[in-house]
C-alpha cells in the first residue's frame, strides 16, 4: 500500500516539473520571439524613414546627379525604372519648387517600394525622419564613426539597467512572498520574468533557442 502511495505521489511530482518545464519552454520560446520581433520592427521601418540610409542616398544621389548612389538598394532588374525616374526627377530641380516637390516624393516612393521587394516586405509609405528605433540610429552612428566600442558600451548599459530593474523587484516582492497569495503570485510574476529573461538572454547569446541547447 505505502509503495502505491509513493508512486502516486512520485507520478504527481513528475507532472507537476513536467508542467513547470513546459511553461519553462513556453515563456522563453515567447520571450526570444518579442526580442526577434522587435529586432524586426526597426528595420522595416528603416528604410521607410526620411533619415534611413535609403532615402539619404537618394537625396545625396539628386544633389550630385549620380544615380548609381541608391543602386545598391534594388536589383539589377529595377535600375532601368529608376534610372528613368531618376533622370525626370533632376531635370526638374531648376523648375517649379512645388512640381519637383511632388516628383521628388514619387522618386522616393518609389525606390523605397522596389528595395522593400527585394526584401519580400510590403511598402506601407514613408516615415518622418524621428520615427527610427533609437538602437537603429545608434548602430548607423557606429558605422559612421567607426566606433562599435562606444554602440557596446551604451548597448550593455541598457540591457544591465533593464536586468537590474527587474532583479531588485524580485528582490523586493521576496521580503513579502509569504504574506498573501496575491502579493506570492507577484513575486511569482516578477521571478519568471527576471529568471527567463536571462536565460532568453543567454539563449541567444549562445545561439540556440531552448533547453537542449
Amino acid at each position: 500500500m505505502k509503495t502505491k502511495e509513493m508512486n502516486v505521489e512520485v507520478s504527481s511530482v513528475q507532472n507537476v516539473n513536467t508542467r513547470k518545464n513546459s511553461l519553462r519552454c513556453v515563456l522563453s520560446v515567447l520571450f526570444v520571439t518579442t526580442v526577434l520581433l522587435f529586432i524586426s520592427m526597426p528595420a522595416s521601418a528603416h528604410c521607410d524613414s526620411y533619415d534611413g540610409p535609403v532615402i539619404k542616398d537618394a537625396m545625396k544621389a539628386l544633389e550630385t546627379n549620380n544615380v548609381n548612389l541608391v543602386y545598391k538598394w534594388i536589383t539589377q532588374e529595377q535600375e532601368a525604372e529608376i534610372t528613368a525616374m531618376f533622370n525626370k526627377t533632376y531635370r526638374l530641380k531648376i523648375g517649379d519648387k512645388e512640381i519637383y516637390s511632388i516628383v521628388e516624393k514619387h522618386f522616393l516612393e518609389t525606390l523605397v517600394r522596389l528595395h522593400r521587394e527585394t526584401e519580400g516586405a510590403p511598402y506601407t509609405g514613408l516615415k518622418p525622419a524621428g520615427t527610427t528605433k533609437q538602437i537603429i540610429v545608434m548602430s548607423d552612428k557606429a558605422i559612421e564613426n567607426n566606433d562599435i566600442d562606444g554602440l557596446l558600451t551604451k548597448l550593455n548599459n541598457h540591457i544591465g539597467n533593464i536586468i537590474k530593474e527587474k532583479y531588485h523587484k524580485v528582490e523586493t516582492l521576496s521580503k513579502v512572498k509569504n504574506n498573501s497569495d496575491e502579493e506570492g503570485r507577484a513575486y511569482v510574476d516578477a521571478y519568471v520574468d527576471y529568471t527567463h529573461s536571462l536565460e532568453a538572454l543567454h539563449d541567444i547569446l549562445e545561439g540556440g533557442g531552448g533547453h537542449a541547447h
